[in-house]
């Protein structure tokens, strides 16, 4: 029984409605810069918010001119690799909840607002899980990321890049060679049409490139990889470099792998037909308010692997 001078369930439930309306555009607002995906995996929200599965072909081009004499038959072929695949969509949720007291003691307070911490706090947690499932997938439902996709070829370096370092400044040449040769590979393979414009690398890596100085210059590594790429040096536009945990263990073997690819949703891109958002508030019993959020999203799709490459064993 509740005292006379106490909020009803019905009072209750209405300041908490008009609060949430309140708390949540403040919410949505909020940027979280240390959670990535955007910034490296085209995002779709184009799709029905309710469509139970994603529909795409993935297509690779394969095919090399070559000399041929008019008296011969066996004249080289191009031709594409296409293979059809359905991404289905599955519902993730994350919420927050008040009780009664909390409600009435908000309530006893002219012009008291809620705080939206745990509206943020939700808000987060679904970043966190839309940024994890992007870059290493969901075993639950057999999905991969960016960083361990099982279509992209793999190549292998010859040495780690601590070992070039650590053999002198002549050797550097050859982190340079295998860096520029993961852009050249992607290049040739497609003859000429795909063109990587971003690499990933381990944390480990950038440092090194970061933090290596080239001799006889005060240019870093990474500096000169910055300006001497077959990507910057074709287009004349500056090659994305940027540095994603995981990767120092994400090689085959357990090694360091970096990743080249162009950031295009005709190459690479994740569906998320409902992003993250808050649902009415709901009664769930006597005394405690929900308010549900949810989203809907497929795994990470790779169109064409022929714009993917993966280098291992450089950490």
């Amino acid at each position: 029984m509740l005292f006379r001078d106490s909020p009803t369930q019905q009072q209750a439930m209405g300041f908490l409605i008009a609060q949430t309306t309140y708390i949540e555009p403040m919410v949505y607002r909020i940027q979280y810069p240390e959670l990535n995906y955007r910034e490296l995996v085209p995002v779709d929200t184009s799709a029905n918010e309710w469509a139970k599965s994603i529909t795409f072909f993935s297509v690779d081009q394969v095919g090399a001119a070559d000399w041929f004499n008019a008296a011969a038959s066996d004249i080289p072929l191009a031709d594409i690799a296409r293979a059809k695949f359905e991404a289905g969509i599955e519902m993730a949720g994350i919420g927050y909840r008040y009780n009664l007291e909390e409600l009435g003691q908000a309530m006893m307070l002219p012009n008291t607002n809620l705080t939206s911490e745990r509206a943020e706090a939700a808000r987060k947690a679904s970043e966190e899980f839309t940024h994890n499932t992007a870059m290493y997938g969901d075993v639950r439902k057999n999905w991969k990321g960016i960083t361990n996709h099982t279509s992209p070829a793999v190549v292998n370096a010859a040495h780690t890049w601590a070992y070039w370092v650590g053999q002198g400044s002549s050797y550097l040449t050859n982190i340079i060679q295998d860096f520029n040769g993961l852009l050249t590979n992607i290049w040739q393979s497609s003859l000429t049409v795909e063109m990587a414009d971003t690499v990933l690398l381990p944390l480990s890596a950038l440092t090194l490139l970061a933090t290596t100085q080239l001799p006889n210059t005060t240019m870093t590594l990474l500096q000169f990889i910055m300006a001497n790429n077959l990507y910057t040096l074709e287009t004349g536009r500056p090659l994305t470099i940027r540095a994603v945990r995981g990767l120092d263990t994400a090689g085959a073997s357990g090694n360091g792998r970096v990743i080249a690819y162009r950031k295009d949703p005709q190459v690479v891109k994740m569906h998320m037909p409902m992003p993250h958002r808050f649902f009415p508030v709901w009664q769930r019993g006597p005394f405690v308010f929900d308010v549900p959020g949810i989203m809907r999203m497929a795994g990470l799709e790779i169109r064409r692997p022929g714009a993917f490459r993966y280098l291992d064993g450089v950490c």
